[in-house]
């Protein structure tokens, strides 16, 4: 069955929760599942990181996971309103999958968190969206068909499904948030299933 990506980085834990909510929506989709995948930690000088295998948790992300997946959904928290720089660092390594356009022409989107509320959940987006760009992805977004971006009181954004975790991420993902993040994995499967079929 193909599989769609689901690709995250977190430091608190609420990224990791979005993702499975984004894989939750991907896997209601007949014909498609989600693979879920994190990013390693890098330390402060770059030039070192984590082991290859992660001992628990999500299994790290491999070219084979890129070179494999039909589409991607990418999340990260927000620093600064640009995205995490593992996230950065493992996006950065793939010269080699954007020379054989192993990405080319597959549908990805983006999701965030972020401890205040208007600190940067948009500009992390798009900033996330930038490198799949050259990457030659089609970036699919959330309509306002979804009706809870018209009615969310926390995250939430037309670029991607967000997440106002608090000061120290003491607020859990609210109910609104919850279902754009499903109904983000449901519309990047249908589109995935929808293109890949033309491929073949």
């Amino acid at each position: 069955m193909p599989e769609i990506l689901v690709l995250y980085y977190t430091s608190s834990g609420s990224v990791g929760e979005m993702a499975q909510l984004v894989a939750r929506g991907i896997d209601a989709v007949p014909g498609v599942s989600s693979r879920i995948r994190t990013v390693r930690k890098i330390s402060a000088s770059t030039e070192k990181h984590e082991p290859i295998l992660a001992e628990t948790g999500t299994p790290y992300v491999t070219n084979t996971d890129i070179e494999q997946c039909i589409g991607m959904a990418i999340g990260s928290p927000t620093r600064f309103g640009n995205m995490a720089a593992p996230m950065k660092y493992f996006i950065d390594s793939l010269g080699g999958e954007w020379m054989r356009g192993s990405l080319t022409g597959k549908p990805a989107s983006v999701f965030t968190s972020a401890g205040s509320l208007h600190g940067g959940h948009e500009t992390t987006l798009i900033s996330m969206m930038l490198p799949l760009l050259h990457h030659g992805m089609i970036i699919v977004g959330i309509p306002y068909s979804v009706t809870e971006l018209s009615k969310t009181k926390s995250g939430g954004t037309p670029y991607g499904a967000s997440h106002h975790s608090g000061a120290d991420s003491e607020l859990s993902i609210s109910p609104d948030e919850r279902k754009i993040c499903i109904a983000q994995g449901k519309r990047l499967a249908q589109i995935s299933i929808k293109l890949n079929s033309r491929k073949q």
